[in-house]
């Protein structure tokens, strides 16, 4: 499992941090999951027992140590529960934040740039997946009963009985192909109504009413009224 994980110790990650998270991702993985990314929190200070994000291809794991090392809080996310995710970077680090359809808002601040940059753009990948999924058809394949053929019955089929070359040769797999939409930069909203922007521009318009709160320039009714209509076109 130590192996495994030491790709992700060349963009200052805490070793030991590192370390200590593998040894119970062993446990918390589910079948077919697999780790994507981990970023460490790195605190201007020496901080013993920082706490992580684990990035996967079905959910995020926030993981934060606790009783001195000795046992850690797992909070875990799946990627259909997001709906859209943030990254703002500082003088000392960068801040992660997400939220879900059940206006949970989670961030981890201190996070080196570089790792917040790539957790930012998996993250966007996971969620470009997930919102345009590529599907295989997979032909179906009729099982026949090996008692219902004879082999003297298909030796005795006469030529003339057979009206259509359809009858005798099996039918193509119909494959529906679609065509992946690209991911687009958000358009600046402007004066349009919110009924045309998309889920990331309504999100990040919350974000700005947010700020407006609490810097003061706003009352909390008219936030919570502001909040109220965006949350309705999500």
């Amino acid at each position: 499992m130590k192996e495994q994980f030491k790709k992700f110790l060349n963009e200052e990650q805490d070793p030991k941090a590192i370390e200590k998270i593998t040894s119970k991702l062993n446990d918390l993985l589910m079948r077919g999951e697999e780790v994507g990314y981990i970023a460490v929190q790195k605190k201007p200070a020496i901080t013993v027992f920082p706490d992580s994000i684990v990035l996967t291809n079905k959910r995020i794991i926030i993981c934060k140590p606790k009783n001195l090392g000795l046992s850690m809080d797992f909070t875990d996310y799946t990627w259909d529960e997001i709906v859209g995710t943030f990254v703002k970077e500082n003088i000392l680090g960068s801040e992660f934040s997400f939220s879900t359809k059940t206006d949970i808002q989670t961030s981890i601040d201190y996070i080196p740039k570089i790792q917040a940059r790539k957790i930012f753009t998996y993250a966007k990948e996971q969620l470009d997946i997930l919102k345009n999924p590529v599907a295989t058809a997979t032909p179906i394949v009729e099982e026949v009963q090996a008692e219902e053929i004879e082999e003297n019955e298909i030796e005795e089929v006469e030529t003339e009985e057979v009206t259509s070359f359809a009858e005798i040769l099996p039918a193509a797999p119909v494959y529906e192909t679609y065509e992946q939409i690209q991911p687009q930069a958000p358009a600046p909203t402007g004066d349009r109504k919110l009924s045309e922007l998309s889920k990331e521009e309504l999100f990040d318009k919350l974000q700005n009413y947010k700020k407006l709160l609490d810097n003061g320039l706003i009352m909390q009714g008219e936030y919570d009224a502001f909040k109220k209509e965006i949350l309705s076109y999500m």
